[in-house]
């Protein structure tokens, strides 16, 4: 191991002292000084010493100790003494809440066995891991989180079967990207790491230039030196004719292709007949502009791809990500200062107890049967795939499912097709839910358990996520009523059930994490952070973690799962081009999942200081097309699919295709009466198709680039 790097300690005050922490107000990646007195958090400051954000929080961060005092947190375990959703609550203790917990798994265990108990979560926050974990621990396959088919996850796989990791864009060294492929993404306003927005912003200060792919003029796009607005849906096309410019005109990296890659030559055959001028017919993008990119990115180095969730949004999903993946790796911009890098991980993962499963438990994993690289019995990270799931419950095939466990999940508001979502959770013989409010989810609940704010947990957080250049500490500081960290309770649970595994203590599982660095959990306390130097063009001694040892642009673990191991490009199942008829009546395309600074996913609706800066939900419109349909911005709009309709406020704005329009996601209003609160009122995931057809390796559905109308709401 490298030397490691240490910061100065946080002074304490007269006022009280100072905690160094890791905010976790998104997935987090910002580290925070957190002031203390008598017992009271009175302060959070960015810390000035952390590399990945210097200072700086978001709007989100900065209104931590609102989300930690709100009245409105939930403080104690509840349990339901009325009807499923009536609304009607008792609190009892944290043993009567669990026991209750564990006689219905141990009794529905023993009835219709372990694998019709599912375990599900929300966003990758501190309990993740834990959260599989767990559910290996008892026994069953059936863990599900929304981002495993649709976000994220197939980016880590897709940088897994093609280059043996997850790469990232390089802010941490000496050198700055000198061109950043911005996909599907909005970094200047927000990003799965809130870390992200500041360096993005750095980059562009220092002169890099920015290529954008986006159906939006987003504020990153205003910056951008190119903006390739997209139609939503498309974006595997785009990729495969910027492929086709670098390779049919030499372009591309010779040396590190030859030494370094597998399939050049496949690919180049694949993308032959993708021309800028085929992709243009198919993403409105002009063809010229397309060459333009693809050789502003291929000449400019380094350079390196900073990509969001929009790719991963429709049922070619993997491939749309594998075509995006291999611009870096044909170009040569692989593990080397400024460009996509492979991280250097200076902490351990917690395990998640795979090997506790037996093969015939992973072989009933739902989904498993048919989407290898999310549910199989190899998937480098398996998840039973929700819509299959959602179906074993209301059905009982291909065979029952009894009880949903959920921590840190608002199922209503982040699920596709929600009404189809509310009708199954009323199947369940058992719902808990775990969560920081009295949601529209937790509403339905047998058993609500209060969570901890991030604020009141404990955790090595790795920085970037699944990189690890950095170990920061994530310390509690104050406790609120009975609220608990979803670990210790997931923990707590695995030893009433008297279960052989997932019964450490977290302090001897953070021990373990931080063992290669060679301190403890107290000692990083004590130093707040730590890490060290990077090291560039690793596969040079090791080769890459493949099973040629090379870049596989012809994937070689895509052939063995029986699936193309090169890109390809597939029309989403609903569009104007899928089903003309269905456009008739639904003449616009509908894109959604663009993020605001105020709110991440379905969280903070209810903190003052946030919701007062963005009150409403919006539907962005081309002025021309809200001209014809005689709306004005600021109205309450109707947007409707075949699905269903909600209303948003309408934003006018010129940097939206006038056939395309864009609605926010996760809306539903805290303020308004339960057990509903508004949730069917402006949810997008009401107009979202869980139906198939599915990624055939992710099992991805299609929550963007659909076909909708939009007219006034009377009144």
């Amino acid at each position: 191991m490298s030397p490691i790097s240490y910061p100065k300690n946080p002074n304490s005050s007269k006022n009280g002292k100072i905690y160094r922490s890791a905010c976790r107000m998104c997935h987090g990646g910002c580290s925070a000084l957190v002031h203390v007195n008598n017992s009271k958090v009175v302060k959070i400051k960015g810390d000035p010493e952390f590399p990945l954000n210097r200072g700086k929080l978001c709007v989100k961060g900065m209104a931590s100790i609102d989300q930690l005092y709100n009245p409105n947190r939930l403080k104690h375990p509840l349990k339901r003494v009325g009807q499923r959703g009536e609304g009607k609550w008792k609190q009892i203790s944290w043993d009567e809440a669990l026991d209750a917990i564990v006689n219905k798994i141990q009794e529905i265990k023993e009835e219709f066995g372990v694998e019709s108990i599912a375990i599900g979560q929300g966003t990758g926050r501190h309990h993740y891991r834990h959260v599989v974990r767990f559910a290996h621990a008892l026994g069953t396959p059936n863990w599900c989180e929304p981002g495993a088919a649709q976000c994220f996850h197939p980016r880590i796989n897709a940088g897994g079967i093609t280059y043996g990791d997850l790469p990232i864009c390089d802010y941490y060294g000496d050198v700055n990207p000198a061109c950043l492929l911005v996909w599907g993404h909005n970094p200047l306003v927000t990003g799965p790491d809130g870390e992200t927005q500041f360096k993005v912003r750095d980059c562009i200060k220092r002169g890099t230039k920015l290529i954008v792919v986006d159906p939006r003029e987003t504020e990153t796009a205003k910056k951008a030196d190119i903006w390739l607005q997209i139609r939503p849906g498309t974006d595997d096309a785009l990729a495969l004719s910027m492929i086709h410019v670098i390779t049919q005109e030499g372009i591309y990296d010779r040396d590190f292709v030859n030494e370094w890659t597998v399939g050049f030559d496949q690919l180049a055959e694949r993308v032959r007949s993708c021309t800028p001028e085929w992709a243009e017919k198919i993403t409105w993008i002009p063809a010229d502009k397309i060459k333009e990119s693809a050789r502003l990115f291929a000449n400019t180095r380094p350079a390196s791809v900073e990509w969001g969730v929009a790719i991963e949004h429709t049922p070619n999903c993997f491939q749309t990500v594998r075509a995006v993946a291999l611009l870096p790796g044909i170009t040569g911009n692989i593990d080397i200062p400024g460009g996509w890098i492979l991280g250097m991980r200076v902490i351990d993962d917690i395990p998640i107890l795979l090997d506790n499963l037996t093969d015939e438990m992973k072989e009933k994993r739902l989904g498993a049967d048919r989407y290898k690289l999310l549910s199989g019995r190899n998937a480098p990270f398996p998840s039973a795939h929700i819509p299959t799931l959602m179906k074993a419950i209301r059905t009982g095939k291909p065979y029952p499912v009894k009880a949903f466990l959920n921590f840190g999940n608002n199922t209503l508001a982040t699920y596709a097709n929600a009404k189809q979502a509310y009708e199954t959770l009323l199947r369940l013989d058992f719902l808990s839910v775990m969560d920081l409010y009295m949601t529209p989810t937790a509403e339905l609940a047998d058993i609500v358990l209060p969570a901890a704010s991030w604020l009141e947990v404990d955790e090595v957080v790795g920085l970037p996520f699944r990189s690890y250049n950095f170990a920061l500490i994530q310390q509690k500081v104050i406790q609120i009523g009975e609220c608990r960290q979803d670990e210790e309770v997931l923990i707590d649970l695995a030893r009433r059930l008297n279960l052989a595994v997932g019964i450490e203590s977290l302090e001897d599982l953070y021990n373990t994490q931080l063992k290669k660095l060679g301190i403890t959990f107290d000692e990083l306390k004590e130093k707040g952070f730590l890490s060290v130097p990077m090291r560039y063009r690793k596969f040079e001694e090791r080769g890459f973690n493949t099973p040629s040892g090379k870049v596989e642009l012809y994937s070689s673990i895509m052939e063995k799962y029986g699936y193309d191991p090169l890109p390809y490009y597939q029309e989403p199942p609903e569009s104007p081009l899928s089903t003309p008829e269905l456009a008739q009546d639904y003449p616009l395309i509908l894109t959604t999942g663009g993020r605001t600074p105020y709110y991440f996913h379905s969280e903070y609706r209810q903190i003052p200081s946030l919701r007062e800066k963005h009150p409403a939900p919006l539907v962005e419109i081309n002025p021309r097309t809200a001209d014809e349909l005689d709306i004005r911005d600021g109205e309450w709009v109707w947007i409707q699919t075949v699905r269903g309709r909600i209303k948003q406020r309408a934003r006018l704005a010129k940097g939206i295709h006038p056939r395309v329009v864009h609605i926010e996601h996760g809306w539903w209003f805290p303020e308004e009466p339960g057990p509903e609160h508004g949730i069917w009122n402006s949810n997008a995931n009401i107009l979202t198709n869980n139906a198939p057809p599915y990624d055939p390796a992710m099992g991805t559905y299609q929550l963007r680039a659909l076909l909708c109308k939009i007219y006034k709401v009377d009144g």
